[in-house]
Parts: structure tokens; sequence; C-alpha cells
């Protein structure tokens, strides 16, 4: 005899209780969304991305999971945030833009984090929350906690590389991480058969070396079930589980979309199998629903909602504030280092040697510190920075890494997330452009979007004058400038090296650190062997003058040192190493032009567009009535960098930096 629900329910001792709880945190967001298609089509809305049809993996996942476990959903999951209790009322004020959202009108839908829920909501780049969770998830391994990380994607989203990159991290680290793919067969119009060829995406977790399940999504006590028994296993084990939940969207994938491209006959069969019906008919057949208490339940919800809706609407719009804007982009260190200490104990030593000890120093003063990054543990990097510093703090704390930057700086910010300090070395500063979308659009953003500064150090060994060639040279710092959110450093001597990168990893902000290989064992300058901090965004003279100033950094400073020195320059040129390039000190350079009346602008990276335009650009726009010759530019060529020794020198500024200054001392 024909059952009156398609789905086949196994309620293995579940209390009655229990049951008719999950069944409202079912319907619940299931009624939430068709209010926000009315409002949709009422134009009081702006956008919606349904998940009518998935429920039952957001609330049975929900539901088995522990409330201090992390779970980063995706715009499918509603039913997390409303399982998790999170108010409506804010929901909606964070769907319209309210400051009674979460983002205070700086970002839509789900786009958002919360900390004290242990929620952390998706960007717009699908997979990039894979690898937070994997660091979430290091967070709580190294704390040898009993959480778990619970990261969503979908079909589409597992063609990503960041999916591929986390999957791999988390098996090589043994991380406690449930990941949860929900199959519905489509990434906005592309069929799955189109995206991957595998029989199922769970199929792929033993490439991985880790378990791969599939089960029924719409099944939301078969959901409930496996990802209790998965996350006990978890916890047991620290191994990650890659989890396929099959299921369908019954909407658009957002609703300006549209579904013409999805055959009628799937809508037939899925509507079948819709895991809100399904399960309200169970609990009938249970004898635990009635018609009358079904009528009552929906009743009471759709009168929350509406509440909830008003109450949103009516609250007070965002008030436009520029200088509000402008000061949450970055978070407010405290408790920085303090500056340096007396000459006592001070001696010469070498730049690369003031960045190891900085970085030793800084791992000794904060147990929560973790360093990332390839070969930086047994091997000490190939620049031998990390050399021996496993042997005091061991290899939770100095990790090797497979050979994956995006994977690496998204654990870098799930650590943060954990409540550590994250320090990434990129091996060069040229192969961070494999893990760009985390810096610019996942650290760059977070604390301007929901208050969270991730707390990482990015290291970069950069640049050039070593006949390395076009990936191991390039000088690549304009590339996050014009990204607001993130510090960028650049010191160019062993004192500020040390002093600027001890304040980089206590800066609660995500900071490019930039090492000019170049200067490793090539210079000295006396250091004091104390822990101290330098303020980052501030310049230093390095020498005065009174007819020109070169404003520069890294190497720069000791091309325009070895000019002065070569050509008699010393007491006419004034020379201004920013050592920070965001902030940079624009005070210390106007004052330096106002004085000498001219202004040569000096950097390693290629002429166009580089962070010295902007110098320059500012200073003929803020000092122009003191300027007597013209803002004056002396970057790379225009080309890659060529490895052959002579096309280097070529290519590199010294070669006509000579030319350029007296010409402008001239003019």
């Amino acid at each position: 005899m024909d059952t009156p629900h398609t789905i086949s329910y196994k309620r293995k001792g579940l209390q009655a209780e229990f049951l008719l709880e999950l069944y409202q945190d079912l319907l619940f967001p299931r009624m939430v969304e068709e209010k926000m298609l009315i409002l949709l089509r009422q134009g009081r809305i702006s956008k919606w991305f349904s998940g009518i049809g998935q429920e039952g993996i957001s609330v049975g996942l929900t539901k088995a999971l522990e409330a201090a476990d992390y779970i980063l959903p995706l715009h499918r999951n509603l039913g997390v945030f409303t399982t998790r209790k999170v108010p409506l009322e804010n929901l909606i004020g964070q769907w319209l833009g309210k400051p009674s959202g979460f983002t205070q009108g700086r970002d839509r839908s789900f786009h958002f984090g919360l900390p004290q829920k242990h929620i952390f909501g998706m960007i717009s780049h699908l997979g990039a929350m894979l690898p937070v969770a994997d660091g979430l998830a290091l967070a709580s391994k190294l704390d040898k906690a009993q959480r778990i990380a619970v990261p969503f994607f979908g079909d589409g989203g597992s063609s990503e590389g960041d999916i591929h990159e986390a999957l791999n991290v988390a098996a090589v680290w043994d991380l406690p991480v449930l990941f949860v793919v929900e199959n519905n067969g489509y990434g906005l119009s592309t069929p799955t058969s189109e995206q991957f060829k595998v029989s199922s995406l769970a199929s792929r977790a033993k490439g991985y070396g880790m378990q791969g399940i599939q089960i029924d999504g719409n099944n939301v006590l078969e959901v409930y079930k496996t990802v209790q028994e998965l996350a006990y296993k978890i916890r047991e084990t620290h191994q990650p589980i890659l989890l396929e939940c099959m299921t369908f969207r019954m909407r658009g994938h957002e609703e300006a979309s549209g579904t013409k491209y999805i055959p009628p006959q799937l809508f037939e069969t899925w509507k079948e199998k819709d895991p809100v019906e399904n399960f309200e008919k169970y609990l009938e057949s249970e004898g635990l629903l009635t018609q009358q208490t079904i009528e009552e339940t929906r009743q009471t919800i759709k009168q929350q909602i509406n509440k909830a809706v008003e109450h949103a609407f009516h609250a007070p719009n965002v008030a436009v504030n520029l200088e509000k804007e402008l000061s949450e982009v970055y978070a407010t260190p405290s408790d920085l280092p303090m500056g340096p200490p007396s000459d006592k104990g001070s001696r010469s030593i070498r730049f690369v040697d003031a960045i190891q000890e900085g970085l030793y120093q800084a791992m000794e003063a904060s147990p929560s510190c973790v360093i990332m990054g390839q070969d930086v543990a047994e091997y000490g990097g190939v620049f031998k920075i990390t050399e021996g510093f496993i042997d005091t703090f061991g290899k939770d704390r100095v990790r090797n890494t497979p050979l994956c930057e995006s994977a690496i700086i998204g654990a870098g910010m799930g650590l943060s997330l954990g409540g550590k300090k994250a320090i990434v070395e990129m091996q060069f500063a040229d192969f961070v452009s494999c893990g760009f979308n985390q810096i610019v659009n996942n650290l760059a953003k977070t604390h301007y979007r929901w208050g969270h500064a991730p707390d990482v150090v990015i290291r970069m060994p950069t640049g050039g004058d070593l006949g390395a060639g076009p990936y191991h040279s390039q000088s690549t710092e304009s590339w996050f400038t014009h990204v607001p959110g993130l510090k960028v450093v650049f010191p160019s001597d062993p004192f500020a090296a040390k002093g600027l990168l001890i304040s980089a990893i206590a800066d609660p902000n995500p900071v490019m650190f930039f090492e000019h290989k170049a200067l490793y064992r090539r210079i000295q300058g006396v250091v004091p062997e104390k822990s101290y901090g330098l303020p980052i965004g501030n310049a230093r003279m390095v020498q005065s003058g009174e007819r020109l100033s070169i404003v520069t950094y890294g190497l720069g400073v000791h091309w325009a040192l070895e000019l002065c020195h070569a050509h008699g320059y010393v007491d006419e040129i004034e020379i201004i190493d920013l050592q920070s390039l965001i902030p940079w000190d624009k005070e210390s350079v106007f004052e330096s032009i106002k004085k000498t009346g001219k202004c040569l602008v000096l950097y390693e990276s290629t002429y166009t567009s580089a962070f010295g335009a902007e110098i320059a650009a500012s200073v003929g726009q803020h000092c122009f009535e003191y300027l007597d010759g013209p803002v004056t530019r002396v970057g790379s060529l225009d080309t890659p960098v060529p490895f052959y020794p002579d096309l280097e020198k070529q290519f590199l500024p010294p070669s006509r930096l000579s030319s350029a200054v007296e010409e402008l001392l001239a003019y």
C-alpha cells in the first residue's frame, strides 16, 4: 500500500517533542521565503536567492550540531540562521540594508558573520569560505577543543579551485571539518552533466584520502541522523568527511533568472519529494500532527513573520556618514608594542637576521601566533628565516603547507576567526597571485562589512636585482595598495624591518609585509636585541637636503643613497623612506617637498600605474604652489622582469636615475 508521503523516514527512537520542534524549524524558513517572494513581487525587496526545496539540509544539519560548532552557509541556507535562532527582524533588516542588519547596509543577503552564533556567511566568490573553515578547524584542534567546522558548497561551486585546495589541506592536516555539498542539479543554468564527470561528488573524497557519503538531502531525519553520527566521528578522529546531499532547487538561481532552462518534468518529480510537505505528512501518519495543529502552527509562524517584517520596514534607514564609512574600513589597533629600547644591547645584524629575530620574538610573545608556508618547518623556508623555529615552537605552530596559496591564506582568516594570529609566508611574492581572491575579497573587506578584522600577516619576499627572471623578481606591492582594508608595509633597513614586522603582527588588520630579497644578506644595520615596535604609517628622513626630495622605499632607498654618494649629492638631496605604503605618511612627504621645491618618486615596480604614481599625483595636487619643477617618476621598464643580468640592469630604475636627477636639478 502506498504511504501518504514519498520519502521514507526512520524515527530511530526520536521523541515526539523533538520531531514537532524539528517540524517547526523546517516550516519556519519555508514560510519566511514565501513571504519574501511576495515582498519581491511587490517591489519591497530587491533580490532573493531561494532555498525552497532544500530546507531539509540546513535545518537537519544545524539541529544535529553542537551550538559551538562552526557553520559556514551559503545563500540558500536560511534554515541555518533560523534554527540557530538568529532574530528574524535583524535578518530582514540585513536584506533591506537597514542599520538593524548585520552589515549596516554595506553588504547584502547572507554575506556576514555572527561570531556569537558561530556562523560565518559567504562572499560571492563560491568556494572561498572552505579554506576559512579549515582555519577554524585548525584553531579548534590547536585549542584541543571539540568544535568542528561545517562549510557548505554547491555542485556548481565544486569546480572551484579553493574547494579542491581546502579538501586537500583538511585531509593532510587531519582537520575536524564536515564538508557539505548540496547537489541540486544546477549551477545557475548549467546542469551537473556539464560541471563534472564523476558519478557523484561524494566519490571525489577518496582522491583526497577522506570518507565520502551521499544521502537524500530532502529527508530531514536522514540528514539529522547522518550529520549527528558524522560529527561524533569527526570529533573522535579529527579527520574530515565529505557529505553530498542530493536535492533540487525549486526556484531560479535567484528570482530574476527564472527556471526556463530546467525540464518541467524535473519539477514534477521533485515536488513529490518536497522536504516540508513530506515531513508534515509523515508526522500526521505518526499521529503527531492534525490538520488543526498544522493550521495553528502556520498561523503562529505567519504572525511572527509579519510582525518582524513590519518592524524591519519601519526601522530607520542607514544614515550616510562619510567619517564613519572611512573610519571603519580598518580596526583600531590597541596594545601595540612599545617603541625601540635604549641603545643598550644593540648590535649590527643583517636585514634577514632582523626579520628572523622579529618573527621569533613575536612568536615568543604571543602563543596564539601560527606560521604557515611552504617548507617553513624543518627546512626553515627557502630563505632560512624560520630555520630552527620548530625546535622552540613545534610543528603545530610552524606548519609546512601543501602548495596552495589560496587555501592557506583563507585558513589564515579562519585561524583569526578562531582567536589566533596567522603569519603566512609566500615563498616568493610573485606566487601571491594564486591567493589573490582571499586577500582582496575576504581579508580586506571583512572588517568593513561586519566588524571582524582578520589578524593575518602575509610575508612577501619581493623584488629583483638577483637575476631570477619574470616569476621570482616582481614588485607586486601596487597590486594591493589599491585595496581598502589592507595595510602594506615595506621596510628598507634592518632596524625598521624588525620593528615594523613586530608591529604588523600585533596589528589586528591584515598586513602585506614586503621584504626585499636583495636586502636580506646585502645590508646590515644596528638593531636592539629586545623586542620593539615601530608605528605603521610613519616615513623616515634618511638624509636631509635642500635642492631635491627623493621619495622612495625598499631597495630604492639604497639606490638613492648610492647615487648621492657617487655624484656628491649628499647635502643637496633629501631622501624620504616611506616604510609603509598603506597608510603612507603624506605629511612628511609634503613637508620635505615644500622645503626643497622638487620631487622625484623612485620605485622598483614597473613604471605605469605603480603606487609611485599615486605619490606623484598627490604631490602635484597638494604641493603645486611649492614646486620649482615637474614631479618626476623613475620606475622599472614596462616589461616583465628579464633574467639575463644586462637586461635586468636595463630594466631596473638605476639605469635611468642619474639622468633624471640631473635633469630635475637643472630645471
